[in-house]
């Protein structure tokens, strides 16, 4: 491969590497969060809070990423145009990071569930017996097992983040996909260009991979 197409493409993928974890971070920690209020209720008693969760679950599982994206993209802006009598437009970015969120919240909230439903019930008995109140066994007996069981898990879902950035690509998100599509478009480097891009993202999320073994070798410690 040509060293100058090399130096002119690997600042414009590193430059896109920033984007793609700014959106794969932050989209990761928000699901986490969104995640952890759809599976507690979940497994909770409230048939109301199961319903919202399941339906939210369902939509996002039911539709795919590419088209979420073009949605929150396009048609959710054109709504709130319509609503407030004014243009309104999104940033592609804070776009990425909702559909990030929402996509890695749902698979979370499986996650959640599943975890807490696997905290032995031996533990929460024991609390009871001690005194201890439902928010302080959840708090201090339940959370803290759970969430050692689930974050291989999570980690996971963060490797997945990191690939679905990609798709972003379609709503012009300045991702490393979307870097090498934009070389493309100048250049007419397809093989080169594209083929670095692969590499790239060989590299990156096999280093994750790593990482993610190195967590989960130190958790079974």
């Amino acid at each position: 491969m040509d060293t100058a197409i090399i130096s002119a493409v690997l600042p414009m993928l590193i430059k896109g590497f920033w984007v793609t974890m700014e959106i794969a971070v932050v989209g990761i920690l928000l699901g986490f969060l969104l995640g952890a209020v759809s599976g507690y209720a979940l497994q909770g008693k409230c048939r109301v809070a199961r319903t919202v969760a399941g339906i939210y679950i369902w939509l996002i599982r039911g539709t795919p990423i590419v088209v979420q994206a073009l949605y929150i993209y396009f048609v959710v802006p054109a709504i709130l145009s319509l609503i407030e009598g004014e243009q309104v437009t999104m940033d592609s970015v804070l776009a990425g990071i909702i559909v990030i969120t929402v996509n890695a919240g749902a698979f979370i909230s499986a996650i959640v569930k599943g975890a807490l439903e696997s905290v032995e019930i031996g533990q929460i008995e024991a609390g009871r017996a001690l005194g201890l109140t439902e928010h302080q066994i959840l708090w201090h007996l339940v959370i803290p097992p759970a969430f050692k069981m689930m974050l291989p898990a999570l980690f996971n879902q963060f490797i997945i983040s990191v690939k679905d950035t990609a798709m972003l690509s379609i709503i012009s998100v300045n991702e490393i996909t979307r870097q090498t599509q934009n070389y493309v478009a100048r250049t007419y480097q397809t093989i080169p260009a594209y083929t670095m891009c692969a590499v790239f993202y060989l590299v990156l999320l096999s280093a994750l991979m790593i990482l993610q073994h190195v967590v989960e070798n130190k958790i079974k410690k």
